[in-house]
């Protein structure tokens, strides 16, 4: 496999432009377009899988059905960015779970200038209890296709699991946009933070070096075959 290291800046792109930025393994934060097929985690190499699922033919698990009835009741809004102080508050709050790589900034996911339209429209996700913000996510949207950017949540709520709710809410939004696909972004090939991704069904992989998306499941059947022979 050869080495991928890609990246460039772009303040706007078409929606169809997004739309096959994302199908070639593209992903952003604000402007800053960025692909990479191999990465580090525990002081090992590792490949990089970009994910997507097909939104007609998602149907969420059963622990994903128990998850939307738990957060039943709270109240959502979904809208333009607004990066206002209730927003950036709960960034600064959900920062503290991490360890490693720790964001210093809203805007190392979002751009400071017309952060609504850059590249594209980018929309935000309210999550309330009452009158409490406690998640707020955003996402992309192209002529067929969402992408999730970047979530967080007040940690006195993880019981809810409010990053798979939002995840779940994105997806549904999707399905009434009428889009083909959901990007929910990059995971490795070895156990991971960010394995959770990996968890829905009607869920498909890019394969670098055959330029192609295939199934993840069939994928992860046979890299299980591979690493255990």
């Amino acid at each position: 496999m050869n080495y991928i290291l890609d990246e460039f800046s772009r303040t706007w792109v078409s929606p169809s432009q997004y739309d096959y930025l994302l199908a070639k393994g593209w992903r952003h934060f604000g402007p800053n377009f960025f692909r990479y097929n191999i990465s580090i985690h525990d002081d090992k190499v590792c490949n990089v899988l970009p994910l997507r699922l097909r939104v007609n033919d998602f149907m969420p698990s059963k622990s994903q059905r128990k998850i939307l009835r738990k957060c039943e009741s709270f109240q959502l809004s979904i809208q333009k960015v607004d990066i206002d102080e209730v927003s950036q508050k709960l960034f600064h709050i959900h920062k503290e779970k991490f360890k490693d790589n720790v964001p210093q900034s809203i805007f190392d996911f979002l751009s400071k200038e017309k952060t609504s339209s850059t590249p594209t429209t980018i929309l935000d996700l309210r999550v309330f209890d009452e009158d409490r913000l406690i998640a707020v996510s955003y996402f992309g949207i192209g002529e067929n296709a969402l992408s999730s950017i970047y979530g967080m949540f007040n940690p006195d709520y993880k019981s809810y699991s409010l990053g798979i709710f939002t995840m779940l809410v994105e997806i549904m939004y999707a399905k009434q946009m009428n889009c083909d696909y959901y990007y929910h972004g990059y995971c490795y090939d070895v156990p991971s933070f960010y394995d959770y991704k990996k968890k829905f069904s009607a869920m498909e992989t890019y394969i670098w070096e055959k330029d192609k998306w295939v199934d993840y499941s069939s994928f992860d059947k046979a890299f299980s075959i591979r690493a255990n022979s």
